[in-house]
């Protein structure tokens, strides 16, 4: 599986702990070093079956500096994929992606289900 977070998140730390725990194997990506392309936001995207909504790292300093919470309504998805695109400080994270299974944030029931 693919582990995309951010090294200095709390929640990224817990996920990772988890999933070390659990014995599951992934590949690290620190999304700020690698930022997800528009193409793999697009796929990941279209295989969670999310809200677009649900990408957007809505508590950090960058979206609310860009007052994001205002112009995402008018947005297309393009739009707002090639925005995600941009920065990954912009992505919700962690990301797990597993097959076709992908989660978003770091919820413990959720992951046991879709990523070991």
């Amino acid at each position: 599986m693919l582990f995309v977070c951010y090294p200095r998140c709390t929640t990224c730390k817990k996920a990772q702990k988890w999933l070390d725990e659990q014995g599951v194997e992934y590949t690290f990506r620190d999304i700020k070093e690698e930022n997800p392309s528009y193409e793999e936001l697009k796929q990941w995207y279209e295989k969670s079956g999310l809200p677009i909504k649900k990408f957007f790292n809505t508590s950090g300093k960058l979206y609310k500096e860009m007052q994001l919470k205002d112009k995402i309504p008018s947005m297309s998805d393009e739009e707002i994929l090639q925005l995600l695109a941009t920065d990954g400080l912009l992505v919700k994270r962690p990301l797990g992606i597993k097959g076709d299974s992908v989660v978003v944030g770091f919820k413990q029931e959720e992951w046991e289900e879709k990523m070991k």
